[in-house]
């Protein structure tokens, strides 16, 4: 590969990565996306093993609707991606309960209200406020304009809209555990198994300790826009990589980059097929990522030594990807489970799964007759590093155990006929994804103001931005998307 200079060249093909490739490449940027791996998504892709198809990680896509981010980019360049908009979205179950996750907002609150000893009016008084919060924060997704950095017709905007923000000002820097108390439901279990379990997979820790504002927006994540991509999220990644090539930017697979300098006018991006030089750099890594690309130590940059520290009190994750004939009477369609085996205990090491099942319109993912499913749960990487290799190893296979219990436990019928299983840990995720500790999810949205003091992309250093899960908004994959396209906006002022 010749030395050649490049507007931008953007280090991964997470989703992060994708969206900000894209967005420079849509405006006229000669860009230069490079991925370790020999296909695109990152954490959020799809990889075939002996013969079948998988998702890296159990999940939803949100952000598919018409005027959302991705629906806008499927629309704008005809990207080949098809969804099914499947309900229930998901099923939560526990050893007493089945909840069903409707499209319809107040078909499911009906449901929850309908359990024995709901306190309804205050179940509705909860969903009322969450509905306020949510309407007032999801439109800063739906238009990434609204985000920081904000520009003057930006500011206008949102002095228009400083009434709907109002009612959040109380609740910033509390947990929603303490809503939850002023309402009388912190002992409503059904309702605080579901908030815990949908906290943990979309902000990454606990409804008790979780910062309000971001979790009552995140209550809204499967009511908006959220969806199955048929054949897999790797689809969406791939069709990505197709409009980034359109729009005349450079996608190079299997191109890890290892190291990047600063030099004059730009920087040196070293890869393992060669050199590459940059006016900027977009890096969809982890903050340490970002320091070991650089060379240089966390007291040399202290404020992403700072979000280092907090992305390691989060998770890794314990998988298991399985192949099963699909049961008789079972839905055609995708679906999705979540269960809890313990609603008393916390949602992690087994005892929360996430299971997304694959469709018969999944094709090529496992022969007609058959469904593969992902199955994930959190790991604690704090707990993983204080262990020994071979302590990481038997901590993660007795939660991997603990996970088929549950699987048999409360979904029996997707235990009985399993025709292949392969196992993934924090380390596996690491080796891939090249993700230090193999950590995934990004930064525990536990309460507190430091939230708020960086919600808009700033350079690491001249030029250089990080991108990804790391970083507001960060923790999904339309949330690393969001931060891409503005930080995407950023560089191209800068051009």
């Amino acid at each position: 590969m010749p030395e050649s200079w490049y507007d931008a060249v953007v280090v991964g093909a997470g989703f992060g990565g994708l969206a900000t490739a894209l967005e420079l490449a849509q405006r006229g940027a000669r860009v230069a996306l490079c991925e370790a791996l020999n296909y695109p998504g990152g954490c959020a892709s799809t990889f075939r093993r002996d013969g079948y198809a998988f998702e890296a990680g159990a999940t939803l896509c949100s952000g598919l609707a018409e005027e959302q981010l991705f629906g806008q980019w499927v629309r704008r360049h005809g990207l080949d991606v098809t969804v099914d908009w499947i309900d229930p979205l998901v099923e939560l179950r526990t050893p007493s309960l089945r909840l069903s996750v409707y499209r319809d907002r107040e078909r499911f609150l009906e449901q929850l209200c309908r359990l024995p000893g709901a306190p309804v009016q205050s179940v509705r008084r909860f969903f009322a406020l969450q509905r306020q919060v949510a309407d007032a924060l999801w439109t800063l997704f739906d238009d990434p304009a609204l985000l920081p950095p904000l520009d003057a017709r930006a500011l206008l905007r949102h002095a228009a809209r400083v009434p709907r923000y109002v009612p959040l000002l109380r609740w910033v820097g509390r947990p929603l555990g303490a809503v939850l108390e002023r309402l009388g439901l912190l002992n409503f279990t059904p309702l605080r198994t579901y908030l815990d379990g949908l906290c943990q997979i979309t902000i990454q820790c606990s409804a008790a300790e979780a910062e309000t504002p971001f979790a009552l927006a995140a209550m809204d994540y499967y009511w908006r826009g959220t969806g199955h991509v048929r054949g897999g999220i790797g689809r969406l990644a791939e069709a990505l990589v197709q409009a980034i090539t359109r729009c005349g930017g450079e996608v190079l697979l299997a191109n890890r980059v290892k190291a990047l300098a600063p030099e004059a006018g730009g920087w040196r991006v070293e890869t393992r097929r060669g050199v590459l030089r940059a006016r900027s750099v977009a890096a969809n890594v982890l903050p340490r990522g970002m320091l070991r690309l650089l060379g240089q130590a966390p007291e040399q940059l202290p404020r992403l030594a700072e979000l280092a520290g907090r992305v390691e009190e989060g998770w890794g994750a314990a998988m298991l990807y399985r192949v099963a004939q699909a049961p008789e009477g079972v839905l055609a369609k995708a679906c999705h489970l979540e269960l809890v085996q313990d609603e008393t205990a916390p949602l992690v090491e087994g005892n929360h799964l996430f299971v997304s099942i694959s469709g018969e319109a999944d094709t090529g993912r496992a022969p007609p007759s058959q469904r593969t499913l992902t199955i994930s749960t959190h790991v604690p990487l704090r707990r993983l590093a204080s262990q020994s290799s071979e302590e990481q190893a038997l901590y993660v296979s007795r939660i991997q155990e603990r996970m088929r219990e549950g699987l048999v436990r409360l979904a029996p019928e997707w235990s009985q006929d399993v025709r292949h299983e392969l196992t993934a840990s924090p380390r596996t995720f690491e080796r891939f994804t090249r993700r230090e500790a193999g950590a995934v999810g990004g930064v525990p949205r536990r309460a507190g103001f430091h939230h708020y003091r960086e919600l808009g992309p700033r350079p690491v250093r001249p030029g250089l931005w990080l991108v990804g899960d790391s970083v507001f908004p960060g923790q999904s994959t339309l949330a690393a998307a969001l931060g891409g396209v503005r930080s995407a906006a950023q560089i191209a002022a800068r051009r």
